[in-house]
């Protein structure tokens, strides 16, 4: 929980900063493969949660497009809960940008939860999580045609195990390209 908040104060701290500097417009050139995944199929992702990044345009420190980093390709979620937290804004905006300056780019997004509740409830807020984000992603300038959706529910843990900490790595979105 202290690593959350750890990273949420620094989110917030770079998105003041990123704000304050002058207007410069990034973009990583190339998009990653086509296709595109089902309502509910399978997939698995490393959910592992880093400790900042960089909010450049290029590179692993990157905050959209495949060249982000690993922790700015994860959307975690509270308990029971499918709404973005304000947090998670800039990231996804920049995810949006990408998508809308590159029209070949493809993503999937894939829904998770923890492991309380029902196979077939998790299945659903797992597909929630993903419509959410996909919703932003719409909004902020992205396609329709280039994303697709899949929940996983409770059967593709980030981390095995049943306390509060593996629950809240759990509960989460991840952004896969290429797909």
């Amino acid at each position: 929980m202290k690593n959350l908040k750890t990273l949420a104060a620094l989110l917030v701290v770079c998105l003041v900063t990123a704000c304050a500097g002058p207007s410069k417009s990034t973009v990583d050139d190339g998009a990653a493969g086509a296709g595109q995944g089902g309502a509910s199929s399978a997939g698995m992702g490393d959910g592992s949660m880093g400790q900042g990044g960089a909010m450049g345009g290029g590179g692993s420190g990157a905050l959209g497009g495949p060249g982000a980093s690993q922790e700015n390709r994860i959307i975690y979620f509270e308990f029971d809960r499918f709404d973005i937290k304000p947090e998670y804004n800039a990231i996804l905006q920049a995810h949006a940008r990408y998508l809308s300056s590159n029209p070949s780019a493809r993503v999937r997004l894939e829904g998770h939860a923890d492991e309380r509740g029902s196979r077939e409830y998790n299945i659903g807020l797992g597909e929630k999580r993903a419509q959410s984000v996909r919703n932003v992603l719409l909004l902020q300038g992205g396609v329709s045609d280039q994303i697709a959706t899949v929940s996983f529910g409770e059967e593709r843990p980030a981390v095995i195990g049943s306390d509060d900490e593996a629950w809240s790595l759990n509960r989460r979105v991840e952004i896969v390209y290429g797909q």
